[in-house]
């Protein structure tokens, strides 16, 4: 029955209708009245929800992606008055000054171009005849100008021919030592790829435009056919497989070295593998990354793995003793539980995304930008005590174990304030906010994730958030945008290695062409554990 019919016969029949009668109507309407209040705040809620996400994904599609928020949101006024209220200043009133203190201005015009480049100098000079003065004295050189001008040439290639010449007696043919062979040639020098025209400056070439300048093997098969060179996308492939083989020994010291430090921090993403036994060439499988190791030698790990399965997280840290930053990915929580010896840290970088993502909404939007800006003021003190409390490379150790204590100590003394304040705000905000609103779900994570998000000023070694590591994963995330997918699994696995090389270089200083080429230099002729420590990236140019 519906709200008006009950009413239509609440008021016909009200005459004839007993008391207790009547009550049961009463009661009936009251029912109904409040069913429906209870349909009206739900589809409310619901339209809510779905108004939100109809925003964030207009706001996504169409607005900038950067996480910044306007200091000012309207346009200021140019003349800080009122139409009307501008007056000419009395002759009798107070002037004040203040000091204003002078500031750097960057310099105009081009950047200098890098004096390491190698300069051919070029003199355009007058004619002798002209040299001489209408007096008949000769010209005196008092000055010149210059100018520098950008010269580059196609990649030069050229082919190493090595010569080795056989040697035979004539006289005996070798039957007076039959134990020796009777042609003697000098022995094939150690090769990182044996019966092949790769070179180590060619794979260096190769491995580095495709991991690190993101240029798939097909593409760079068409830059060698305009060179001349005929090189197929199937030999690079297979080349990078071996070369992986040979240096694997390398990956179980970076490994080693990752779980030395005082923290390591971890994350993952898809990537899609064909050829997978038992799988289908469309499901997703996982890069891991995990970032870490002593703070000036650091290690930034890639695996495959074909899930995101919690047991791979508690396999990069078996045995590992210290913090691990993460998102609030839950199988971090299981690695954590089997590892009684890690302490888990949170990241406000995504804490804040949830808050920058809420204030792109009509609703609440205010609100959720106060939010931000409490995360804002953890920022900014991170941001200056680390400029405060900067080592110098002259430091010694007791020196930089000084700095980093006063500046741990320093920056919870400035933090906690901040951190009381806020969690105060997300509690009474969780009080007004429906959860399943895009601010609800900020708070809900903020207040989850509270004793993982604070845990970062436990230790000087750790940052408010895990965009190191974010950062570290980003060059794979851009290198799939090109090559879309791993033609198998030892493929994968493979660029795992290539990428770990290549970024642990970076992360240590090293320009990565320049150490792959050493590495596969002298990867042939390694052959003990002390050999492969040499070839590690912060020791490769010390041995």
């Amino acid at each position: 029955m519906s709200y008006y019919n009950i009413m239509q016969n609440a008021a016909i029949n009200l005459e004839t209708l007993n008391k207790k009668e009547l009550l049961d109507y009463i009661n009936k309407i009251e029912t109904r009245v409040k069913e429906i209040e209870t349909n009206y705040k739900n589809l409310k809620s619901e339209h809510e929800v779905l108004q939100e996400k109809y925003d964030l994904l207009i706001y996504k599609r169409f607005a900038r992606s950067a996480e910044q928020l306007l200091a000012d949101k309207k346009q200021p006024l140019l003349f800080d008055c009122e139409e009307g209220d501008a007056k000419p200043k009395q002759s009798n009133e107070e002037e004040e000054f203040e000091e204003v203190k002078s500031f750097t201005r960057k310099k105009k015009g081009r950047k200098a171009i890098d004096p390491k480049i190698p300069r051919r100098e070029t003199i355009i000079d007058i004619e002798e005849s002209e040299k001489k003065c209408a007096c008949g004295a000769d010209l005196t050189r008092i000055g010149e100008e210059t100018n520098e001008k950008l010269h580059i040439e196609p990649p030069r290639i050229y082919v190493e021919k090595t010569i080795r010449p056989k040697y035979a007696c004539r006289c005996c043919e070798g039957t007076e030592n039959e134990e020796k062979p009777a042609v003697k040639i000098a022995p094939v020098p150690p090769s990182i790829i044996p019966r092949g025209i790769a070179t180590p400056s060619l794979l260096s070439c190769i491995i580095t435009q495709k991991f690190e300048d993101h240029l798939p093997f097909y593409r760079q098969e068409k830059q060698f056919e305009r060179i001349m060179v005929t090189i197929s996308r199937q030999d690079m492939s297979n080349w990078q497989r071996q070369v992986y083989d040979k240096v694997r020994p390398l990956f179980a010291l970076l490994k080693e070295t990752l779980r030395q430090g005082p923290v390591i921090q971890m994350d993952e993403t898809s990537v899609q593998v064909m050829g997978e036994e038992g799988r289908s060439g469309t499901q997703q499988s996982y890069m891991w990354l995990a970032r870490g190791g002593p703070p000036d030698k650091t290690v930034v790990l890639y695996q495959y793995r074909q899930t995101r399965g919690a047991y791979h997280a508690k396999e990069i840290l078996e045995g590992y003793s210290g913090f691990l930053q993460t998102d609030g990915y839950a199988a971090y929580d299981c690695a954590f539980n089997e590892n009684k010896k890690i302490i888990q840290a949170g990241c406000f970088a995504h804490a804040r995304r949830k808050f920058f993502e809420a204030s792109k909404v009509k609703t609440r939007a205010q609100t959720a930008e106060e939010g931000i800006k409490f995360i804002k003021k953890l920022y900014i003190i991170e941001s200056k005590l680390r400029n405060e409390f900067a080592q110098d490379n002259n430091d010694n150790d007791a020196k930089k174990s000084e700095k980093r204590e006063n500046f741990k100590n320093e920056r919870k003394k400035q933090v906690l304030p901040v951190f009381d304040e806020f969690k105060k705000w997300l509690i009474k905000t969780e009080a007004e906010v429906p959860e399943s609103t895009l601010l609800g779900k900020a708070v809900s994570y903020a207040l989850n994730q509270w004793d993982k998000l604070v845990m970062y000023i436990e230790s000087p070694y750790l940052t408010p958030d895990n965009n190191a590591s974010e950062n570290a994963i980003r060059p794979f995330v851009i290198g799939r945008k090109n090559w879309l997918f791993c033609q198998s699994p030892d493929g994968a696995e493979s660029s795992c290695g290539m990428y770990t090389l290549i970024q642990t270089a970076k992360q240590n200083g090293v320009e990565p062409f320049r150490y792959l080429k050493a590495l596969f230099e002298k990867a042939p002729f390694a052959s003990s554990q002390k050999d492969w420590e040499n070839l590690l990236p912060w020791n490769i140019f010390n041995s």
